[in-house]
């Protein structure tokens, strides 16, 4: 059971955005430089802030499933970037890939035939893989909903017709 194809193929779905949800990528591309700080009235953060929230809780989880020397950041502080930090364009960007490359590496992980899916991370408290993974999907996909809030809110968003 702990080495399911299927399941497997579904996860790589899952974390990818597809189906009912949109994928990073089409929420993000495109992003102005000039709205990545701006909040409009009541949100409580600003695309900057969310984009690296979810490239910190997303390497955390990668990091607490492959890891033994793991050692868990102190919640919420280490998981949200400076309130009042101004990512140039690089920042932005290496957000962006880090985040990329992170969801491939949980993709890749959990596609691996050799990851037992079910097994208990040795360094946790009862968790797996598989619990790991969908921590992971639910994560993405809540923040990116508000990505896509804000976006409305800010007047920059473009329907991608293609992007389920």
């Amino acid at each position: 059971m702990g080495n399911d194809p299927d399941l497997r193929q579904h996860l790589v779905i899952l974390l990818e955005g597809k189906g009912a949800h949109l994928t990073f990528d089409a929420v993000i591309d495109d992003w102005p430089a000039e709205a990545r700080t701006r909040k409009p009235h009541g949100a409580p953060h600003s695309a900057w802030q969310l984009l690296e929230h979810m490239r910190i809780a997303q390497r955390d989880i990668l990091d607490f499933c492959v890891k033994r020397e793991y050692v868990e950041p102190c919640f919420p502080d280490d998981y949200w970037p400076p309130g009042d930090e101004v990512p140039d364009n690089a920042a932005w960007t290496g957000s962006v890939e880090r985040f990329a490359h992170d969801l491939e590496q949980m993709q890749q992980l959990v596609a691996d035939s050799k990851t037992d899916l079910r097994a208990i991370i040795p360094h946790g408290t009862g968790q797996t893989v598989l619990r790991e993974a969908f921590v992971v999907a639910d994560h993405n996909a809540y923040h990116l909903g508000q990505l896509v809030l804000l976006r409305r809110l800010l007047g920059i968003w473009n329907s991608p017709a293609s992007a389920l």
